[in-house]
Protein backbone atom coordinates (compact mmCIF):
# COMPACT_ATOMS: atom_id res chain seq x y z
CA UNK A 1 0.00 0.00 0.00
CA UNK A 2 1.58 3.07 -0.69
CA UNK A 3 2.60 6.24 1.49
CA UNK A 4 3.11 9.67 1.44
CA UNK A 5 5.30 12.40 2.88
CA UNK A 6 3.49 15.76 3.39
CA UNK A 7 5.46 18.32 3.83
CA UNK A 8 4.49 21.57 4.95
CA UNK A 9 6.84 24.67 4.65
CA UNK A 10 5.44 27.17 8.01
CA UNK A 11 8.75 29.88 7.50
CA UNK A 12 12.02 30.22 5.78
CA UNK A 13 14.19 31.44 8.82
CA UNK A 14 17.55 31.15 6.57
CA UNK A 15 17.58 30.91 2.40
CA UNK A 16 21.37 30.47 2.51
CA UNK A 17 20.41 26.90 4.87
CA UNK A 18 17.75 26.39 2.32
CA UNK A 19 19.76 26.19 -0.46
CA UNK A 20 22.23 24.14 0.88
CA UNK A 21 19.83 21.43 1.77
CA UNK A 22 18.04 21.54 -1.95
CA UNK A 23 21.67 21.42 -3.39
CA UNK A 24 22.07 17.81 -1.77
CA UNK A 25 18.68 16.95 -3.42
CA UNK A 26 20.33 14.95 -5.74
CA UNK A 27 22.41 12.56 -2.97
CA UNK A 28 18.93 12.30 -0.59
CA UNK A 29 16.63 10.69 -3.42
CA UNK A 30 18.89 8.86 -4.87
CA UNK A 31 17.86 4.80 -4.13
CA UNK A 32 14.98 5.74 -2.79
CA UNK A 33 11.58 4.41 -4.81
CA UNK A 34 9.62 7.86 -4.63
CA UNK A 35 7.52 9.96 -7.24
CA UNK A 36 6.78 13.91 -6.35
CA UNK A 37 3.03 14.17 -6.59
CA UNK A 38 3.66 18.09 -5.25
CA UNK A 39 6.50 19.94 -4.90
CA UNK A 40 6.04 23.48 -3.81
CA UNK A 41 4.11 24.85 -6.37
CA UNK A 42 1.35 26.94 -6.42
CA UNK A 43 -0.93 26.83 -3.24
CA UNK A 44 -3.44 28.25 -1.38
CA UNK A 45 -4.57 27.97 2.40
CA UNK A 46 -8.13 27.86 2.41
CA UNK A 47 -8.95 26.60 6.11
CA UNK A 48 -6.28 26.56 8.88
CA UNK A 49 -2.84 28.45 9.41
CA UNK A 50 -1.20 30.14 6.26
CA UNK A 51 1.43 28.34 4.85
CA UNK A 52 4.67 28.94 2.61
CA UNK A 53 4.70 25.82 0.35
CA UNK A 54 3.75 22.28 0.72
CA UNK A 55 5.25 19.05 -0.88
CA UNK A 56 3.85 15.59 -1.15
CA UNK A 57 6.20 12.61 -1.82
CA UNK A 58 5.05 9.05 -2.72
CA UNK A 59 6.48 5.78 -1.92
CA UNK A 60 5.44 2.41 -2.31
CA UNK A 61 5.03 1.80 1.51
CA UNK A 62 4.89 3.23 4.54
CA UNK A 63 8.24 1.40 5.51
CA UNK A 64 9.87 2.80 2.36
CA UNK A 65 8.97 6.59 3.99
CA UNK A 66 9.92 5.76 6.65
CA UNK A 67 13.53 4.46 5.83
CA UNK A 68 13.91 7.29 3.61
CA UNK A 69 13.42 10.05 6.05
CA UNK A 70 15.88 7.98 7.95
CA UNK A 71 18.36 7.15 5.66
CA UNK A 72 21.83 8.68 6.33
CA UNK A 73 21.80 11.23 3.30
CA UNK A 74 18.44 12.79 3.94
CA UNK A 75 19.55 13.16 8.37
CA UNK A 76 22.94 15.02 6.45
CA UNK A 77 20.76 17.59 4.80
CA UNK A 78 18.29 17.81 6.95
CA UNK A 79 20.31 19.66 9.29
CA UNK A 80 20.64 23.07 6.67
CA UNK A 81 16.58 22.56 6.58
CA UNK A 82 16.57 22.52 10.70
CA UNK A 83 18.53 25.73 10.29
CA UNK A 84 16.53 27.02 7.18
CA UNK A 85 13.20 27.28 8.17
CA UNK A 86 10.47 25.81 10.22
CA UNK A 87 8.59 22.76 8.36
CA UNK A 88 5.61 19.58 9.29
CA UNK A 89 6.46 16.38 8.07
CA UNK A 90 3.93 13.87 8.13
CA UNK A 91 4.02 9.95 7.21
CA UNK A 92 0.89 9.26 6.10
CA UNK A 93 -0.59 5.45 4.18
CA UNK A 94 -2.69 5.59 1.03
CA UNK A 95 -5.54 3.61 0.29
Amino acid sequence: MPAYIVITKEHTRDRAELDLYVAQHEAFISGHALTYRARFGRCEVVEGPETEGMAILEFPSFEEAKAWYASAAYQKASEHRFQGGDFRFVIVEGV
